[in-house]
């Protein structure tokens, strides 16, 4: 049987965007990883009326289990324990052991404060004590309690109540995994297979047509949850299953390649940056950026271990500090202008030679707000990534503002390296 999950997302700060919500994605792929089907991921804002309906529409969705975050806190506008009680059936009821416990944490945490008013930390102590009755009591972390809230009414769903902040939320996570209230649950859950595919150099569109042209020819989609998205100039397929439809994967996956076997670079899910830092083995890398400003050997060096064969890095703006500092010739400059692949090669030696590192990388480009020409707008990038005896040369025109631009030639210059250490001359699909 299949188990359907949702995650409700609480607080008027997250809802205006004041709060990037970081508890619903992570608890969904907690979700996933339990073989739970998640139906959807709400954020509401901290109103009783609101919450409740979210709540109601869940159930009627025969969800089967609900994980809230948020609204815990002392104050009036924490009311997710009281809406979660009149949900589920139950009355609300004073934990005075648990509110002793609070109150050991608050004393700790209020202590050598200054004016604290005791009177209104013993208020908001007993409100967060005041629970339904009969659920699960999971540990605070701060100090607001979790908690596991069993249905009174046969088919309702159970509801996991946890609060906002994420390093609380996680290890009250485990805990409630832990309840026999949650594992009664889970047990209905059948585990989820979830594979990644990752291609670069192909619309979105083409793929589109491509997956409707295998399902014509008969290739099986039954029992694969497909999803595509676009993620750094590349494209991930995302691919959702449970065991019995191992092979009907497999024979997707397998049709896929068959058809766009050059630009499906991961078939096994491993990012760019996983298999540049596998390629590179013994080999060394440095960079020299203009326009990416020195973006590209971060996100070399984001990883453990990168110091081993990430050199280092230069970044040249101004003419004169590629003249000074990455040694291009100023009659190159002249001639072909700082945005040329001349130029990007011209860096790509300097950043080998400047650092003694085997493989080296140029970046030069327009990324914008107010440059660019006619000839070579916003978004006109050059790039060159050289090794003893061959180099990829490049100019893109990615679309989008500064910070898109700027990304997204970072992941170009990635694919570049990749392609350079397979022993390939060029980037398919650019």
């Amino acid at each position: 049987m299949s188990l359907r999950a949702a995650v409700v997302v609480t607080g008027t700060e997250v809802l205006t965007g004041i709060i990037s919500d970081a508890n619903g994605p992570w608890v969904s792929q907690k979700l996933r990883e339990l073989g739970a089907t998640v139906a959807q991921v709400s954020v509401v804002g901290d109103r009783r009326d609101d919450l409740r309906a979210v709540l109601e529409f869940l159930a009627a969705q025969q969800v089967d289990l609900i994980v809230t975050s948020g609204g815990l806190g002392p104050t009036a506008d924490d009311l997710t324990a009281e809406v979660v009680a009149d949900f589920t059936g139950r009355n609300m009821a004073l934990d005075e052991a648990l509110e002793q416990r609070i109150w050991t944490i608050l004393e700790r945490l209020s202590r050598g404060m200054r004016g604290v008013d005791e009177q209104a930390m013993r208020a908001g102590n007993r409100k967060q004590a005041i629970i339904p009755e009969g659920a699960d009591i999971l540990e605070p972390v701060g100090t607001a309690p979790g908690l596991v809230v069993q249905s009174t009414q046969p088919g309702r769903p159970t509801v996991i109540v946890l609060p906002g902040p994420p390093r609380e939320l996680q290890p009250m996570w485990r805990e409630a995994l832990n309840t026999e209230a949650v594992r009664s649950v889970l047990a209905r859950a059948e585990p989820l297979e979830r594979r990644f595919m990752r291609l670069f150099g192909i619309p979105e569109a083409e793929l589109a047509r491509s997956l409707r042209e295998l399902e014509g020819t008969g290739i099986s989609f039954d029992g694969l949850e497909v999803t595509t998205c676009l993620r750094r100039g590349e494209i991930e397929i995302a691919t959702l299953f449970r065991l019995q439809a191992a092979e009907t994967y497999r024979s997707f996956a397998a049709a896929l390649a068959a058809r766009h076997g050059d630009v499906l670079f991961s078939p096994d899910g491993k990012t760019v940056d996983d298999k540049v830092a596998e390629l590179l083995s013994d080999r060394s890398i440095a960079t020299a950026e203009s326009c990416t400003g020195g973006m590209l050997a971060a996100r070399l060096t984001d990883r453990p271990g990168s110091s081993a064969y990430v050199f280092g890095g230069l970044v040249v703006y101004a003419n004169e500090a590629k003249i000074a500092l990455a040694g291009v010739p100023p009659e190159l400059l002249a001639d072909h202008g700082a945005v040329s692949v001349q130029v990007a090669g011209a860096l790509a030696d300097a950043a080998r030679t400047r650092f003694d590192a085997a493989v080296g990388v140029g970046i030069t480009g327009v990324a914008g707000p107010g440059g660019g020409s006619e000839n070579k707008p916003v978004g006109t990038v050059c790039l060159s990534a050289a090794l003893e005896g061959r180099r990829i040369d490049r100019t893109v025109r990615l679309p989008g503002e500064r910070a898109m631009i700027r990304e997204r030639s970072t992941t170009v210059a990635m694919h570049m390296v990749r392609r350079l250490l397979e022993g390939h001359d060029d980037v398919p699909g650019r």
